[in-house]
């Protein structure tokens, strides 16, 4: 999923460095000071965090911040305190340094926010099924796998090379894009689509929403939750189950879901045994999240004004929570 950073210790030490130079967090936690939130750089988990910060805020008059840092900078503030929650840690992506911190114990696991998240090959659902309202005739009725593929290749032109298809990759620098490009080869798709690298996380979105907004064909790489796969009906193609030792090797199979956990330090949890209730009971859904982020993305606001429409749109869903009535009332009036 995403850009699966290789983030180095080092420079993770040095970022916390300048950040506590300059007064964003500090190190340490007192039952007075400030919780402060792991804001990592995808939409998820700023929508997640602001729902989990204003119901601290407005339910236990707690005053909270958010810290925009990468993943394992990240897991590092949570170790040392410097950083109290983040509402999604993908952890699989960071598998080797997850494994360590958890051994560690300063960082605690709460539990999923939202059920493993999936990631593969998308195609607009109506090339399969067509879409009536839209005018749109099925072009693929028969396309369910990615074997299939070769045989609908003419759908997805290759502006460039006209004698391919068009892979939708992401950008050349992540991960799990070299990783596409070695699935590509083994199911033997080279021969009949060009791996075309979007270049930047903006880039890969743009090419669905394009080329969905018009009706047209697209074959990309995605994953969920995400604002576009809020807005727009797309299917994940099928694949051989995944096989660890497969996928590994050849990348031949289906992607691994990820696991998604709410992580917080374990100092800050053993002072509000209260907020620590709420985080653990924390739990929503890949179309909850999918079903916010398109509402951010349609409406052109942040995550801040998004929070507060989902609390007010799910209120039996965060009453569900919150196990003090007291901060039940406080946060409904709030929310008013």
């Amino acid at each position: 999923m995403r850009n699966e950073k290789k983030s180095l210790k080092a420079i993770g030490g040095f970022i916390l460095a300048v950040l506590l130079l300059f007064g964003g967090i500090n190190p340490g936690y007192s039952a007075d000071e400030r919780i402060t939130f792991g804001d990592f750089s995808w939409e998820s988990v700023q929508f997640h965090n602001r729902v989990a910060g204003f119901l601290i805020e407005k339910g236990w008059n707690r005053e909270v911040g958010y810290t925009f840092v990468e993943e394992i900078p990240g897991f590092m503030g949570l170790e040392r305190g410097d950083l109290q929650i983040a509402m999604e840690a993908w952890i699989d992506n960071s598998a080797s340094y997850w494994e360590k911190a958890e051994k560690r114990g300063e960082i605690v696991s709460l539990g999923k926010n939202f059920p493993d998240a999936p990631q593969g090959w998308y195609v607009p659902t109506y090339i399969i099924k067509g879409d009536e309202a839209r005018g749109i005739k099925p072009t693929a009725p028969d396309l369910r796998s990615v074997t299939d593929l070769p045989r609908y290749w003419e759908l997805f032109k290759d502006p460039e090379k006209k004698t391919k298809g068009r892979f939708n990759n992401g950008p050349s620098g992540w991960i799990v894009s070299v990783t596409n490009a070695k699935r590509l080869e083994s199911y033997g798709l080279d021969e009949t689509f060009v791996n075309f690298y979007t270049g930047s996380a903006a880039a890969l979105a743009i090419s669905i929403a394009e080329a969905y907004e018009k009706g047209k064909p697209v074959l990309a790489y995605y994953w969920e939750p995400t604002p576009i796969l809020g807005m727009y009906d797309m299917t994940k193609l099928e694949e051989p189950p995944y096989d660890k030792k497969v996928f590994d090797e050849t990348g031949g199979c289906a992607f691994p879901k990820c696991r998604v956990l709410k992580v917080a330090n374990r100092e800050f949890l053993e002072g509000s045994p209260e907020i620590r209730d709420m985080l653990e009971h924390y739990q929503t859904s890949l179309e909850l999240t999918n079903e916010a982020l398109a509402y951010m993305k349609k409406n052109g606001v942040g995550p801040v004004e998004t929070a507060k429409w989902f609390l007010q749109s799910h209120s039996e869903l965060w009453k569900s929570w919150v196990s003090d009535p007291e901060a039940v009332a406080r946060i409904s009036k709030a929310l008013l």
